[in-house]
């Protein structure tokens, strides 16, 4: 399983890329800082113990089921023990990632090292997981994007965008010669692919947290303001149908009335929807640039997978994000915290974990490599960098009990009856949260 979060609420991208999936792309506020921790090598004494010398065990848990399962995990594993030979590393991997470790996290289970939870507010992150060194963020994007009063505790695990990713030989049984450059474009490639009996776009309604692109991981790039949740925050009543949430969710909403998408919108498909794309069973997916290997991986040529950003009106110019991924931490209730801040710095450095990934990497003077990222950009999308915003969306969404970056109030806006009446229940949630918060 992959999920972006350009980290979910969150701008992606760069899913990856700023995602997908992934990610993200979060509207977790951020404070910009830096942090007093010590180093990866320092113990909590304050002694200093070489890389030769440091070791133990620590569990590191991640959205990748699919790493874990086909033995990449172990590969970065295997990688780190050169360095730090006395190191054991043990990977679990979450199907249900963003709503099981925010069990996991209140349940001390949430192992040494982990990928931080995109609706904890940034004030409560000092609850969860350790400050960062500072050296770790040496020409690093998004620095101070999981960041509070002074202090890092976390660093993003891949630099993302977003867009419709998709099949060409789909694209060419369907008879569609041109990229769609605008939303009627769109609609009229997705009624194409229908009409050759392909699923024009797998939107894995049932896995949940992939409709997060269809709201909470993109209404800012959209808005082309990446602290467009800032400007809500003076209102009682900040969510419309004709703003950039819900543009967003119309386009999925009539996706899914034209019957463009899977028919079985119940069932976590996930998995399987990766053959379904990569076969050219279904044409599209709208994610992140991370999940372009892992369709090769389910079997399609590398060449056969195209990539350009959403159209999401008829403008024929559109915004993109540019993100960080999942950001990764340290748990505050690691027994071998030094083990585990060094192993966040290899695995986000020098794993190869955001070349397999087909994210972009984290330090701004290395470039990536990929012919569909190269497509992606020959439309000249404006890429809106994602930015710490004000905490106090997250607080006031967790107040209201509106779950951030899981993909349940997409899931129910793209499906509601009433999309007025669901935006106005989802104000009143939030004028009330507001209220009884302070603000």
């Amino acid at each position: 399983m992959k999920k972006s979060a350009l980290t979910i609420v969150s701008l992606l991208l760069l899913s990856s890329a700023l995602a997908a999936c992934g990610s993200k792309n979060n509207d977790n506020g951020a404070s910009p800082s830096a942090s007093g921790s010590a180093s990866p090598t320092a113990s909590a004494s304050g002694s200093a113990e070489s890389p030769s010398e440091l070791g133990g065990k620590i569990k590191v848990l991640t959205t990748r089921t699919d790493m874990v399962n086909d033995g990449t995990m172990d590969r970065y594993a295997a990688k780190f023990k050169e360095k730090y030979p006395k190191a054991e590393i043990e990977f679990e991997g979450l199907t249900n990632y963003a709503s099981d470790i925010k069990v996991r996290l209140t349940t001390g289970e949430a192992g040494d090292v982990n990928l931080i939870d995109s609706g904890i507010p940034t004030s409560e992150l000092s609850k969860y997981y350790e400050p960062l060194p500072d050296s770790m963020f040496d020409d690093v994007y998004f620095p101070d994007y999981m960041a509070y009063e002074g202090k890092r505790y976390g660093i993003t695990t891949g630099v993302n965008t977003q867009g419709i990713v998709y099949n060409k030989q789909a694209f060419k049984q369907a008879g569609i010669d041109k990229i769609p450059t605008t939303l009627d474009e769109l609609y009229a490639a997705a009624q194409k692919l229908k009409d050759a009996g392909i699923i024009p776009l797998y939107m894995n309604y049932g896995a949940q947290w992939p409709v997060t692109n269809w709201g909470e991981n993109s209404y800012g790039y959209v808005a082309g303001n990446a602290k467009w949740t800032d400007t809500l925050l003076t209102s009682d009543a900040p969510f419309t149908v004709d703003g950039p949430w819900g543009k967003l969710i119309q386009i999925a909403r009539t996706f899914v009335e034209k019957g463009w998408v899977e028919k079985d919108l119940a069932t976590n498909n996930w998995e399987m929807s990766k053959g379904e794309v990569a076969s050219g069973k279904a044409g599209m997916y709208f994610l992140g640039n991370w999940v372009i290997p892992q369709l090769v991986t389910a079997g399609a040529k590398s060449e056969d997978i195209g990539f350009f950003p959403l159209p999401y009106d008829n403008s024929g110019k559109y915004n993109a994000p540019l993100g960080g991924d999942y950001y990764m931490g340290v748990s505050k209730t690691s027994q071998n915290k030094e083990l585990a801040t060094a192993f966040v710095d290899f695995f986000v450095k020098e794993s190869g974990y955001q070349a397999d990934s087909g994210m972009m990497p984290i330090l701004k003077s290395e470039k990536p490599e990929s012919p569909q990222l190269a497509e992606f950009n020959s439309f000249n999308p404006t890429y809106i960098e994602s930015e710490a915003v004000d905490p106090k969306y997250n607080e006031i969404m967790n107040k209201a009990e509106l779950a951030i970056g899981v993909g349940s109030i997409d899931q129910e806006l793209i499906t509601s009856k009433d999309l007025q009446k669901a935006f106005d229940e989802m104000n009143k949630k939030w004028a009330e949260a507001k209220k009884a918060l302070g603000y």
